[in-house]
């Protein structure tokens, strides 16, 4: 039967627009029940999350409870007392133990970049040439050093007796000499002149330098530089500074 229709209202009844008011908890059940009915056996979780309001509904298989027994039932108490509070509580212990990171206002960021170039396989080579020229010239700069020191300190000796055999200030023979001397700028010599033949490379005498050792059949000595040499003679003599007398030297490289 459909209602009947009054095309004149009282006059005392007119129209009003319904007062706007929030859903209470009892509507928001009973949606959800209504809800719970179409969809069976799933699960609705009605969450206000503004108001910190967690409601979970189970849908019952069958049929659900009115919504008026669950808006006045303990449940409703239950879960705005006990469960919502410590949800509360426990939302609060979560800020609290939270690390708070601050930045300064005046912080910047900045990223470091380093330049790459890229050189061709002919200046690469040119590079590690240049890196060798180099080494070899630190090197035969220590060496010239180290040839200075041996006539320095070989000249320390000018005056000892020529003795067969010896090795010491008290008396020395020629590779006694030599291998004393080197022996203080950390450089062990064999002991016979025919061994330290062979101490090192050979080098011409136009390449000689102060320090290298001067070997000729039975005898050696040391270059002093400017054709001049270092030696303990012959039984009788003693060590000298003298010209280079020996024909046809062999001059070699130990340093």
């Amino acid at each position: 039967m459909e209602p009947s229709f009054n095309p004149h209202p009282a006059a005392s009844g007119r129209g009003r627009h319904r007062a706007a008011r929030r859903p209470l908890l009892a509507d928001v059940a009973r949606a959800a029940t209504e809800q719970a009915g179409a969809i069976a056996g799933r699960t609705a979780v009605v969450a206000a999350a503004g108001s910190g309001v967690l409601l979970s509904l189970v849908a019952a298989p069958a049929h659900a409870a009115p919504a008026t027994e669950l808006a006045g039932s303990p449940v409703q108490g239950a879960l705005n007392t006990a469960d919502i509070n410590a949800l509360a509580d426990q939302a609060k212990q979560a800020v609290a133990a939270a690390p708070v990171v601050t930045v300064a206002t005046d912080a910047e960021l900045k990223v470091e970049s380093a330049a790459v170039s890229v050189v061709s396989a002919a200046e690469n080579e040119a590079y590690q040439a240049e890196l060798a020229a180099e080494a070899e010239a630190q090197a035969a700069a220590e060496a010239k050093a180290a040839g200075a020191a041996v006539v320095s300190i070989g000249m320390r000796y000018l005056g000892v007796p020529y003795v067969w055999g010896g090795s010491t200030p008290a008396g020395m023979d020629c590779s006694g000499f030599t291998s004393y001397v080197y022996a203080q700028v950390g450089i062990d010599l064999p002991r016979t002149s025919s061994e330290q033949r062979y101490a090192g490379p050979v080098v011409s005498w136009s390449d000689a330098q102060p320090g290298d050792l001067i070997w000729s059949p039975g005898h050696i000595a040391i270059y002093a530089g400017d054709g001049m040499q270092i030696e303990a003679p012959v039984p009788g003599q003693t060590v000298r500074y003298t010209q280079i007398w020996q024909s046809n030297p062999t001059f070699i490289r130990v340093l």
